[in-house]
C-alpha cells in the first residue's frame, strides 16, 4: 500500500529521498522490482501449499497482515527515523501526527495478524 499509494499516487516520498528526483524514482523501481520477486516468491509457495492440501486461509491472511504491519512498522521507524532515507510527507506542518497515524496502522495490522494466528493455533489444536 505504502508503494502504490504514498510513493506512485500520492508521491508524497520515494524510497531514498535523499538524492535527485531521479534517483528517489530509481529507488522506488528497485524497491519494486525486489518486492515482485517476493511477490511471486509466494505464489509459488502459495501454490504449493494448495496442491498439498495443508494452505489453511486463515493462516494466509494471518501472514500477510502481519508481514505488512511489520514491513510498514519497520519502514516508519528504522527509514523514517533511525536512517532518515524519506519520511512519510515533506512541506507539513506536523509531520508529528503522520508519523504516529503511519505507526499506529502499522500496530493494528500486527495485532489482526497476531489475533487470526492465534485463532488458526487454536483451530489445530481442536481438530488434533
Amino acid at each position: 500500500m505504502d508503494e502504490v499509494v504514498f510513493h506512485q499516487l500520492l508521491g508524497w516520498h520515494h524510497f531514498y529521498d535523499r538524492a535527485t528526483p531521479a534517483l528517489g524514482l530509481l529507488s522506488d523501481g528497485l524497491l519494486h522490482a525486489a518486492e515482485l520477486v517476493a511477490l511471486v516468491a509466494g505464489f509459488f509457495w502459495f501454490a504449493e501449499l494448495r496442491r498439498r492440501r495443508v494452505f489453511h486461509r486463515l493462516a494466509g491472511w494471518s501472514g500477510l497482515l502481519t508481514g505488512a504491519g511489520a514491513f510498514q512498522l519497520f519502514d516508519g521507524l528504522v527509514d523514517h527515523k533511525v536512517l532518515r532515507v524519506h519520511q512519510i510527507r515533506y512541506g507539513v506542518d506536523n509531520l508529528a501526527l503522520y508519523d504516529w497515524l503511519w505507526n499506529l496502522a502499522a500496530v493494528l495490522l500486527l495485532v489482526a495478524g497476531a489475533m487470526l494466528g492465534l485463532r488458526v493455533r487454536a483451530a489445530r489444536r481442536e481438530t488434533g
